[in-house]
């Protein structure tokens, strides 16, 4: 069979973008290295020229100047070419990346959705409004039994508001009464330190004759009062 029909040829799948990538900037890096090499070497035929006399050696190293030269701007070119087609892969590798996040998106709004309406099969509005509407009756229910336990047993319901009102008038007034010149009642103002010898009743110290005696001075001890002689305590 395979020699009437032939065997089936096994193609090796083409390469990636970055395959190619990497490979054109391998080669991009390598043609780099020769062109360096080449500047290193018309630096080197520089230096020479300056160092030859004119004649026919110095047009010798010119010579091989030029064909150095015209090496390295066919590198040059090389390079350049191959920069370029690496910027075009990169260019084509980024659109690339973006087709396949849009896809990525495109799904997940896809699954979204559809999750999406079948929770709103499960959600109606009309059972949302019944439900806020049994909410509201039930917080009114709340506040009508708040209100009913809050009452007063003691307060009778024939006071009359204006009694109240009269009374209120009558005890600012008095309040007003109390006030003295700066506007501060009686009540607001700061105590007054009471004074302990009025309290105490206390009579005034004795006034100490601090006049100096005439003829001798008596002793007087630490405290003030007459000293007792030494011989009298000896006995």
């Amino acid at each position: 069979m395979k020699r009437i029909f032939g065997a089936k040829n096994n193609k090796e799948p083409p390469p990636s973008i970055q395959d190619a990538s990497d490979r054109i900037n391998k080669r991009g890096e390598s043609v780099e290295d020769k062109v360096k090499r080449l500047d290193a070497e018309l630096c080197k035929y520089k230096e020479q020229i300056k160092r030859t006399r004119p004649g026919p050696a110095q047009e010798a190293i010119k010579a091989r100047a030029m064909r150095v030269l015209k090496q390295k701007k066919m590198y040059e070119g090389q390079r350049d070419m191959l920069y370029n087609q690496t910027f075009n892969l990169d260019q084509v590798s980024f659109a690339a990346e973006g087709l396949k996040d849009a896809q990525q998106t495109m799904t997940a709004l896809k699954s979204a959705n559809k999750e999406l309406k079948g929770m709103m099969k499960t959600v109606k509005i009309q059972d949302i409004d019944n439900l806020q509407d049994e909410m509201m009756d039930l917080m009114d229910v709340s506040s009508e039994i708040q209100e009913t336990l809050g009452r007063s047993y003691n307060v009778p319901d024939d006071i009359d508001e204006d009694d109240l009102m009269g009374e209120l008038e009558s005890l600012e007034a008095d309040m007003g009464n109390e006030t003295e010149a700066d506007g501060v009642p009686s009540y607001l103002q700061p105590d007054k330190e009471p004074d302990l010898d009025e309290e105490l009743n206390l009579p005034p110290p004795p006034n100490r004759d601090t006049r100096p005696q005439q003829g001798r001075a008596q002793a007087e001890d630490e405290w003030g009062l007459p000293a007792v002689p030494r011989a009298s305590l000896r006995g």
